[in-house]
């Protein structure tokens, strides 16, 4: 299979993902809760825009367990239009939601249920584009290719960013010119659904399907390879609470607390993002020259000792400052740890299961932390009075986490898909 409209498809189609969502994260930060909430009570809509926020990550777990299970037993190309529909239809439908002086508490309701929705086409879109890019490429290049995925990732940000920003310039952007980037989506879901399926399924997958797929895949990963799920996890959950801190919350914190204008926040964004699309496929480089872990682990090890300074030169509320933090910390740590991990996963897990260990990996960790790490954030800063403190805790904390996590994990940039856990291990020595 070629390389090129696999790798094309999957970094358009996760993109499209990420823009959906970070659509959302930044509905949630700047204008939901002004739309869909009472007036009278900000703080109280601030905190329910982030729980509505946090409630699409509960749908997660169930649509990675559903998705990846027909994904092992069916194929991983079926999935990724399944995944790639559902998540843009309901990403348009929020810009057709009427607010809460339109109809009042029906509109928090049925943007909770669209956002659920959402999540339910997350839980396996990247965990499938992944497994995917992995499966057909080059394993002496697996740690560049798995990576760009990753890069379709910032890719989404970028995007969202730009197009979110360019309309909060328009005097109409609190009555309905807000609603532009949701309805944009179904232009992606156009785009991706054409080059998805021009996409030939895994040959990888077709040689096990051959061979006799598991009943049921999320079960036998659990059962077989209990030890890397629990790895898998543990490197996962403190790794996505830092995402969203630092490009969901902190835009929040930096408009709401520090009283800064939105667009400072919103270049901050815009400049992670573009740099995170550079360094990313670097890192996945990188990381076949000298392994998964060292790469990871440098990363991880340097945001836990910049979490600090980072929270510091935002608090100085200068704009140059805070786009420098929020570049450094998201746009170089927290992309280079996210390359890495992208083909740390795949070889992680066998095929016969690759697509749910993934899934179930990423997705109940994220609706255990990554979801509702922008609401503990907000309550942790409301706490302490407005300081930023705990902020940089948090983060030093989850990157000392997931560093950790990954000291467990085995070095697998020479793994051969082809063969089980059991059977590469041995060979290269390695304990899982």
């Amino acid at each position: 299979m070629k390389k090129r409209p696999v790798t094309k498809a999957a970094v358009i189609g996760t993109a499209l993902e990420f823009y959906d969502h970070a659509l959302f994260g930044l509905g949630a930060a700047i204008v939901f809760d002004k739309q869909f909430f009472p007036a009278e009570t900000p703080l109280a809509g601030t905190l329910g825009s982030f729980a509505a926020f946090a409630v699409g990550f509960l749908a997660r777990p169930i649509g990675g367990v559903v998705f990846g299970h027909f994904g092992d037993r069916t194929g991983r190309k079926p999935m990724l239009v399944m995944t790639l529909l559902l998540m843009g239809l309901s990403t348009a439908g929020i810009g057709l939601l009427p607010t809460y002086d339109q109809v009042g508490l029906v509109a928090p309701v049925l943007l909770t249920v669209l956002r659920l929705a959402q999540g339910f086409g997350a839980g396996a879109e990247y965990a499938g584009a992944l497994v995917l890019v992995a499966e057909t490429s080059d394993p002496r290049r697996r740690g560049l290719w798995a990576s760009l995925p990753g890069a379709g990732v910032q890719l989404g940000l970028l995007t969202a960013t730009l197009v979110f920003t360019a309309v909060s310039a328009l005097p109409s952007f609190e009555t309905w010119a807000w609603r532009l980037p949701f309805l944009l989506s179904l232009v992606g879901v156009g785009v991706g659904l054409f080059l998805r399926f021009q996409v030939q399924e895994s040959e990888l997958f077709e040689r096990e399907r051959a061979r006799g797929v598991s009943r049921f895949p999320a079960l036998a990963v659990f059962r077989r390879q209990p030890r890397v799920l629990l790895i898998a996890f543990a490197a996962n959950a403190p790794f996505g609470a830092i995402g969203y801190v630092l490009n969901v919350f902190v835009l929040s914190y930096v408009t709401r607390t520090l009283g800064l204008p939105a667009a400072v926040g919103l270049s901050a964004k815009l400049l992670a993002s573009a740099v995170a699309i550079a360094v990313t496929p670097l890192f996945g480089l990188l990381s076949d020259r000298i392994g998964r872990r060292p790469v990871f682990l440098g990363a991880a090890l340097f945001l836990c000792a910049f979490a600090f300074p980072m929270f510091w030169m935002v608090d100085t509320g200068h704009p140059g400052l805070v786009i420098l933090a929020i570049t450094v910390g998201y746009g170089v740590c927290v992309a280079g740890m996210f390359a890495v991990l992208a083909s740390l996963l795949t070889e992680l897990f066998d095929t016969r299961y690759r697509y749910s260990g993934v899934a179930i990996a990423r997705e109940w960790t994220a609706a255990l932390s990554s979801g509702p790490a922008p609401l503990v954030a907000a309550v942790l800063v409301a706490a302490a009075g407005g300081a930023s403190w705990p902020l940089a805790l948090l983060v030093a904390g989850c990157a000392a986490a997931t560093a950790f996590a990954v000291l467990l994990a085995p070095e697998t940039r020479r793994r051969d898909l082809t063969e089980s856990v059991g059977k590469s291990s041995a060979r290269a020595g390695a304990v899982i």
